[in-house]
């Protein structure tokens, strides 16, 4: 059962129901059922914020594994391993009737392990017992769903200024698609990737767009560009043909340049719209080299990763501290890796702060929130972090032509579950089974507390 706040009144069901096709994870549960509740309170509303309802689900189910293993004496790990889809199930049809598109998961989770030296987690552990400290380490491995707003847009031109001009419907706020955006085209139309101007979300040229939101902008720009590019190339041959005094079947395209037969005359794209300018074209081309290109998806995709963690916690203060974070995630194919590894670093952040820190306290009596500041509210800072180490593990997606799935959330989605494994598992000696988020000082401390009163038999 999945009993979700939503405050005062309802602005959005995302953080309820994004979770609900996910409940079984990365393994093959074969049933599976799940009731979902919305619970109106005397507090703020809630909505959708990076990866909303995932990591919910993704906590439930694999705090439920590490508890399963921990009972039937089997390692974690093993048992992840048994169960984990293998990638030739896939696409693979889930309990409840999502249908996952592709994914290595045994694979990313045994290089996670790697690249996180799971091998020499007890040395460590043993180095911080020396200094008083306790060392516990996380895994977990997380599948999350991205689909948005089905409808985009996108117009492209090629411009007699030697530039292509591309306007779409999307509004970035930080994710970087004037660069992917612009290396998608550049690579369709073979032209420099300082030729290509996005020009995005302006209401007054643009009169479809989805936005930017629940990772699905540039799989769907992707999708309308290599769409229009069949499109492209038939303007460019109708074009060429009436510089050359030749017919449209006679200009072949290959390599981003176009060429006539019988002749030593090429052009490629933006040559081929300077050109033009300085030709009488037939009416019919008077715009130049233009398209307007409109799609619908429905097909959802399905990012994953496992991510790893140590935390090294102080029994005497409860403090944690994040001593190491190491992550693979598939994103499908990666357009600019340097983009979705800041993507990735930032919801890493993020989902450590909702474990850790973050917590919106609120009176019981009389509701009123006792968290008016960032003073009062705990986030994540670079001095609490480590160094975070992060791979990219391309699996293609067979729902669009380019194999893109998303990068923007997944390092969110896994982040909770796995640092709150790691503190339980540094805490296993006191009888801790589990602990609530967020784990700051004082709930690790009185935890730690209970737990030994608990032991000697006496109330804390």
């Amino acid at each position: 059962t999945n009993i979700s706040n939503v405050g005062g009144y309802c602005v959005s069901l995302s953080p309820l129901s994004k979770g609900a096709g996910l409940i079984v994870g990365p393994y093959l549960i074969p049933h599976a059922a799940l009731r979902a509740m919305a619970v109106f309170t005397n507090t703020m509303p809630t909505n959708a914020y990076r990866s909303s309802g995932r990591p919910e689900v993704t906590f439930a189910i694999e705090r439920l594994v590490d508890t399963a293993a921990e009972q039937l004496g089997i390692d974690r790990i093993e048992l992840r391993r048994k169960n984990l889809i293998r990638p030739e199930a896939m696409p693979y049809r889930n309990a409840v009737g999502m249908t996952y598109d592709s994914g290595r998961y045994l694979e990313n989770m045994e290089r996670a392990m790697e690249i996180a030296d799971w091998k020499g987690f007890e040395q460590r552990r043993r180095a911080a017992a020396k200094d008083g400290k306790l060392l516990g380490r996380g895994l977990a491995y997380y599948v999350e769903s991205s689909i948005g707003a089905p409808n985009e847009q996108a117009r492209i031109t090629v411009q007699p200024q030697r530039r292509v001009d591309v306007v779409i419907g999307t509004q970035p706020s930080g994710q970087g698609h004037e660069t992917s955006f612009a290396q998608v085209i550049s690579d369709l139309l073979h032209v420099p990737l300082d030729s290509v101007k996005i020009i995005v979300g302006d209401t007054d040229v643009v009169q479809v767009g989805g936005g930017s939101h629940s990772g699905r902008s540039l799989r769907h720009a992707a999708t309308l560009f290599t769409k229009a590019l069949p499109e492209l190339i038939a303007q460019g041959k109708k074009v060429a043909a009436t510089i050359v005094r030749s017919t449209p079947d006679q200009i072949e395209f290959a390599d981003g340049r176009f060429s006539a037969r019988g002749t030593n005359r090429t052009f490629d794209f933006l040559e081929l719209a300077e050109e033009a300018a300085r030709h009488e074209l037939p009416q019919e081309l008077k715009g130049g080299i233009a398209v307007v290109t409109d799609h619908e998806m429905h097909d959802p995709v399905f990012p994953n990763g496992c991510a790893i963690c140590e935390v090294e916690i102080d029994p005497e203060t409860g403090g944690v501290a994040l001593t190491r974070y190491a992550s693979v995630d598939d994103v499908g194919r990666c357009i600019n890796p340097l983009i979705v590894h800041g993507q990735t670093h930032g919801a890493i952040a993020q989902g450590v702060g909702q474990a850790l820190w973050e917590h919106c306290y609120v009176d019981r009596e009389f509701g009123q929130p006792l968290v008016g500041s960032l003073m009062d509210y705990g986030v994540p800072r670079a001095d609490t972090l480590p160094p975070f180490v992060t791979e990219i593990a391309e699996v293609l997606s067979p729902t669009n032509p380019l194999g893109i799935k998303a990068g923007g959330e997944g390092g969110t989605t896994g982040a909770p579950a796995v640092v709150t494994s790691a503190i339980v598992d540094a805490l296993r000696d006191y009888g801790v089974r589990d602990i609530k988020m967020p784990a700051t000082p004082y709930n690790v401390w009185k935890t730690i507390q209970d737990s030994k009163a608990a032991r000697k038999g006496v109330k804390a």
